[in-house]
């Protein structure tokens, strides 16, 4: 099972970012170490966000747990710099 970090946006307007473990024969993936994006903190969207981690001005409002995603529930996702997010 690969794991990467990663921003999730979801139906109904959530975003998350968590470390993605997927599997590509299940219909659902697991985000660990999830936190909410609240507030993106950044001029240019959520790449910037991906590309240069959280800024003084991001808001992350964490799961305290694992989330479990139904896969279909998942408009696009963005793969993150890890060492950004450390």
């Amino acid at each position: 099972m690969e794991v990467t970090k990663q921003i999730s946006v979801l139906n109904y307007g959530w975003v998350l970012v968590g470390d993605r473990k997927y599997d590509e024969k299940a219909d659902e993936y697991i985000l660990t170490n999830a936190s909410v994006i609240r507030v993106w903190g950044t001029s240019k969207g959520l790449g910037e966000l991906a590309k240069n981690g959280p800024s003084s001005s991001t808001r992350l409002d964490p799961c305290n747990g694992d989330v479990i995603i139904n896969a279909s529930s998942c408009i696009f996702s963005i793969e993150c710099n890890k060492d950004k997010w450390e």
